[in-house]
C-alpha cells in the first residue's frame, strides 16, 4: 500500500475542498493485476499450508468478529446509536460490502455505518502498513524471497500463451462478476493465476513497474475516497470510532503474536493475516514488504467470505424482526 499517495490525495482534497477524480476502470485494472501477482505465489507447498491451518483461519476470524460485537456495544451504550448500526459499523469487513449489507438488515443505518466504517478503513490503512514497513521490517522481509522474486520477474512469452492466460483469467474473473462474489476483480485474477502456476502451466509474471503502477492506482483511489465533509456532522461518533478502530488493529496485533508463536512465521506475515483490512490493501502491503503473499491472501479471502456469508445468517437472525429505525448519533 502506498500510504503516501493516500496521503497525498486526502491533503489535496482538504485543500481544495472538492472532490477529485479518478476513473474507476482504473480501480478494477489495478485490483486485476494485483489479484494476478497475488496467485502466482500459490504452490502445491502453499496449498498444503493453507489446508494445516484452516482451523486456525477459523479460529482468529471468529475471535476477530466477537470481539467487534463487544467493541459494538460500548460504542452503542457511549454514542447512542442503535447496536444494529453499532455492529455493522465495526465488523471487519469491506467499506462497500458492509454498506449494502446495511440497507438488508432491518435497524441498521447506512449513513452511520459507512462513517464507522470509513474511520475504520482509515486507521487501518494508515497503522497496519506503518507498522509492517518499520515496527516488523527487520522480521518481514526473511520471508519468502523466492515468492517475490517470483511475482516481479519479467518473462515474454508466446503469443498463444499470453493469449491462453488472458482469456482464462478475464473469463474467471467475469464469472466473479457475474456470480457477485467477494471483491471480484481480484478474485478472479488470483483465481487464475493460482490454478494455472499450481497445475503447472508456464504463467507469464509481471514486470517491476506493473507492481508500481498498481499501488498508484488503488492508493489513489483509496486517497479519493476519504471524504472530509463527513466528518463535521459526526463530532460525538468520531472519537469512539477512531478508538473502536485502534482496538481491533490491536486485538489483531495480539492473535498475530499467538500465531507467529505457533507457526514459523514472521511478526509481519502475521500480522497481514490477521489485519482487519480489505484483500487489496494487506496484499499490497505483503508484497512491500516482502511477507507471505500466498498465505495472506488465503486468511484475507476466508475472512471476506466468513463475513459475507456467515455473519449476515447470524444478523439477520439476530436483528431481523426489528422494524422500527433505532436512535440515531445525536449532533453535538
Amino acid at each position: 500500500m502506498d500510504v503516501g499517495t493516500i496521503n497525498g490525495c486526502f491533503t489535496l482534497e482538504a485543500i481544495f475542498k472538492r472532490d477529485l477524480y479518478w476513473p474507476i476502470s482504473f480501480k478494477s485494472g489495478g485490483q486485476m493485476l494485483l489479484g494476478y501477482s497475488m496467485g502466482l505465489s500459490f504452490t502445491i507447498a502453499s496449498a498444503r499450508q493453507i489446508l494445516e491451518q484452516l482451523p486456525s483461519m477459523a479460529i482468529v476470524t471468529i475471535l476477530m468478529v466477537v470481539f467487534g460485537l463487544v467493541i459494538a456495544y460500548f460504542v452503542s451504550k457511549s454514542t447512542g446509536i442503535n447496536i444494529t448500526s453499532a455492529v455493522m459499523g465495526t465488523t471487519s469487513g469491506g467499506l462497500s460490502q458492509m454498506v449494502v449489507l446495511s440497507e438488508e438488515i432491518k435497524g441498521a443505518d447506512p449513513t452511520v455505518v459507512i462513517f464507522m466504517q470509513t474511520i475504520r478503513m482509515l486507521t487501518v490503512i494508515f497503522i497496519v502498513p506503518t507498522l509492517s514497513l518499520h515496527a516488523f521490517s527487520s522480521s518481514g522481509t526473511q520471508t519468502v524471497n523466492s515468492t517475490i522474486k517470483l511475482i516481479t520477474q519479467t518473462e515474454h512469452g508466446s503469443f498463444f500463451q499470453i493469449l491462453t492466460v488472458f482469456g482464462i483469467v478475464l473469463f474467471i474473473t467475469a464469472c466473479a462478476v457475474r456470480f457477485k462474489c467477494p471483491t471480484p476483480w481480484i478474485l478472479g485474477p488470483l483465481v487464475s493465476s493460482a490454478i494455472l502456476t499450481v497445475s503447472g502451466f508456464e504463467t507469464l509474471h509481471l514486470p517491476p513497474i506493473l507492481v508500481v503502477l498498481v499501488q498508484l492506482c488503488l492508493g489513489i483511489y483509496l486517497g479519493l475516497g476519504i471524504r472530509m465533509n463527513m466528518l463535521s456532522n459526526w463530532k460525538k461518533l468520531l472519537p469512539f470510532s477512531f478508538i473502536a478502530g485502534l482496538l481491533i488493529v490491536g486485538f489483531a496485533l495480539v492473535l498475530a503474536y499467538c500465531l507467529h508463536m505457533i507457526y514459523p512465521i514472521s511478526m509481519t506475515t502475521a500480522f497481514l493475516y490477521i489485519a482487519p483490512g480489505g484483500l487489496p490493501e494487506m496484499g499490497i502491503t505483503a508484497h512491500t514488504v516482502h511477507a507471505d503473499v500466498s498465505m495472506v491472501a488465503a486468511y484475507q479471502l476466508f475472512r471476506v467470505f466468513f463475513i459475507l456469508f456467515i455473519v449476515p445468517i447470524f444478523l439477520r437472525y439476530l436483528f431481523g424482526r426489528h422494524d422500527v429505525l433505532g436512535e440515531s448519533v445525536k449532533e453535538s
